[in-house]
């Protein structure tokens, strides 16, 4: 099945996790997606591999960029009708406190969206979605599907 194919299966069932789990990488890293009142939500199970500093238990900051890139691109997939797999133009990740090991979670709003490029923000917490332990802003570039 293809991307476009998977991509539009998705959409027809109300499913995002069938796009994630085309992707390895999100696998590794224990990132799944679910729709909360028709808002994409990443979420990354804890894991010990997800640790950064054993010292005081806190997140690896790549995990956490990973999983916000990671929800920012599905948000993408989800929302934009017919595109291929966003490449990464950029990604600027602003940490604003340590995550804790939990469970966090993410979700990304397109702030732009042009035929080539799209800006998205995006925003991670544990507990309180009010009290983000990240937040980031991305651009890609948008790749128009094949026919």
């Amino acid at each position: 099945m293809s991307t476009l194919d998977c991509i539009r299966q998705a959409r027809e069932l109300a499913n995002p996790q069938l796009l994630v789990d085309r992707i390895p990488y999100a696998k590794q890293m224990g990132i799944s997606m679910s729709l909360q009142d028709k808002t994409l939500v990443g979420q990354m199970d804890f894991s010990q591999h997800l640790i950064g500093d054993i010292g005081v238990g806190a997140l690896h900051g790549g995990t956490i960029g990973a999983l916000l890139e990671s929800t920012a691109i599905f948000t993408l997939l989800w929302e934009v009708e017919e595109t291929q797999m966003p490449k990464t133009i950029n990604l600027t990740v602003e940490y604003l406190r340590s995550g804790r090991p939990k469970t966090t979670y993410a979700s990304a709003e397109i702030t732009r969206h042009g035929r080539r490029v799209a800006n998205v923000r995006a925003t991670a917490w544990q507990d309180d979605p009010t009290k983000p332990i990240a937040a980031a802003y991305a651009h890609f570039l948008l790749v128009p599907a094949l026919p």
